[in-house]
């Protein structure tokens, strides 16, 4: 099942809430998978859900290895996801 799927009314177990939590919690950590806390000068995580419409922007500015914008892209794969994993859960 996809997110537009539980708009649906396939699932009604599966909050709003849950949803964005789960995205910004997995992005949250891609982005802290490939940089040390301290590198890290700024970081926004948007994530919205409504209508069974997922939304996720983040932006990362950041000292390191890694490029910051191939990370947030990354990031934001990452949450999408995520919430297809959730949906597809039994």
């Amino acid at each position: 099942m996809t997110a537009s799927d539980a708009a649906d009314g396939e699932s009604d177990e599966i909050s709003d809430d849950e949803v964005v939590q789960t995205a910004a919690e997995a992005a949250e950590q891609v982005v802290f998978s490939r940089f040390d806390r301290s590198e890290v000068s700024d970081v926004d995580i948007a994530v919205s859900f409504e209508d069974g419409v997922l939304e996720i922007d983040v932006y990362v500015e950041a000292d390191g290895d890694a490029d910051p914008e191939q990370v947030a892209d990354d990031a934001a794969l990452a949450a999408q996801g995520a919430v297809d994993d959730l949906f597809d859960e039994p």
